[in-house]
């Protein structure tokens, strides 16, 4: 599977996508191993995580943007996680059908995966996911975020270049935005600057820049900036791309990208290991029997948080 995921084979990269996300404790082995066989391969893509309300125009942008770094000669991967229905678990997964041109382009692969409630919607394994992709010759990855409470953070720490797309307004806009989020953007890119709204995408974007000013920047090396473009008619996509290489050459040249990738593979070990820890939650037939008991009594107010949270650690040492 490794020296097929070599040679580009896109068929076999979806199934080693499947066997990665599957619980199933061979599968996760088998995974493990394919995993440490193709790391040497690698790391060389440019990483950008892409944010922004439901309604942005991410998936929009995305085909733009994809499209146009396909005819340039690139190999783009789209990771794209769809949320997950909190009441049956089912995934949207509609944002394919959104990238109509990259969906038909073999130098693109799209592929969606549903949130499952993991913290933040992103996917649990998306950083595997694009250590696959990378593998497999794709030079740029693209994540896209459900958009929705933590995932920027969780994307952030998994990309190199950190885009949150805005739509003109920004009076109401910056209201809604948490203060977390443009600390964490590389860049803020106002979306549908076109026709009538032109003067409107502009307002936003100055009233974004007055905000930037008094937030501190990611990087000491690089300066957010405030941009505005038109997914729909492909107006500002070029610059969207020059910026992110402007953003990975300096930070290069800096020596904070290579550090930045190893504080990232890092917070993924732990992020790993806390599930594995948590694994036995799910699979132990004596802890699960126990958990509803516990959850009962905490919910009936006969039992402290705490001490159902020792009673559950009590459990899991005892296997």
């Amino acid at each position: 599977m490794a020296r097929d995921i070599r040679a580009g084979d896109r068929t076999v990269l979806s199934r080693a996508i499947t066997l990665i996300e599957s619980k199933r404790t061979d599968h996760r082995r088998a995974a493990v191993a394919l995993t440490q066989e193709l790391l040497a391969a690698t790391g060389k893509a440019v990483r950008v995580g892409i944010t922004g309300a439901p309604g942005v125009g991410k998936s929009t942008t995305i085909d733009a943007l994809g499209s146009m770094l396909t005819g340039e000669g690139h190999k783009v991967a789209v990771l794209a996680v769809d949320p997950s229905s909190q009441r049956t678990g089912g995934s949207i997964l509609a944002d394919k059908t959104r990238m109509a041109r990259l969906a038909a382009d073999m130098n693109a692969f799209i592929r969606p995966s549903p949130a499952s409630g993991t913290l933040g919607g992103v996917a649990a394994k998306t950083r595997e996911t694009m250590l696959l992709c990378e593998a497999a010759g794709y030079d740029v990855i693209l994540v896209e975020t459900v958009g929705v409470g933590q995932s920027e953070i969780a994307v952030a720490d998994m990309t190199d270049f950190f885009l949150a797309l805005m739509l003109p307004g920004a009076g109401d806009e910056l209201q809604a935005l948490k203060k977390g989020v443009v600390e964490l953007a590389d860049m803020i890119a106002i979306n549908k600057a076109d026709g009538d709204n032109i003067a409107r995408a502009k307002a936003a974007a100055a009233e974004y820049r007055a905000a930037l000013h008094i937030l501190s920047p990611r990087s000491p090396n690089w300066s957010p900036p405030v941009v505005t473009y038109s997914a729909l008619i492909g107006d500002g996509i070029a610059a969207l791309w020059t910026h992110v290489l402007e953003h990975r050459q300096k930070l290069t040249a800096s020596g904070e990208l290579a550090a930045r990738r190893g504080e990232q593979q890092v917070k993924w070990m732990w992020s790993m290991l806390e599930e594995r820890l948590f694994a036995p939650l799910r699979s132990d037939r004596a802890l699960k029997a126990a958990l509803p008991r516990i959850e009962a009594d905490v919910a009936a107010g006969s039992l402290a948080a705490n001490a159902a949270a020792e009673q559950i650690a009590d459990l899991l040492g005892r296997r």
